[in-house]
């Protein structure tokens, strides 16, 4: 299975993904290069943004990806 199909699956099962959560259950570490890919085939992938606090306590802003499903 690739990269691209193993994050199809994920998302259309209706979990959210961020860069951090590709890596430590996908294996994915470039997750918004397979994201463009699989944007590029035609699947509908929405971007937000949440804002967390990193170990420094700083704020900052991460991409969360989502589909309807």
């Amino acid at each position: 299975m690739t990269q691209k199909q193993r994050l199809l699956e994920y998302l259309q099962s209706g979990l959210k993904l961020t860069r951090i959560n590709a890596w430590a259950q996908l294996g994915i570490l470039e997750c918004p290069a397979r994201l463009s890919e699989l944007r590029r085939d035609g699947h509908k992938i929405r971007t937000d943004r949440k804002t967390v606090t990193n170990r420094y306590g700083e704020k900052v802003s991460v991409a969360v990806w989502s589909m309807d499903v």
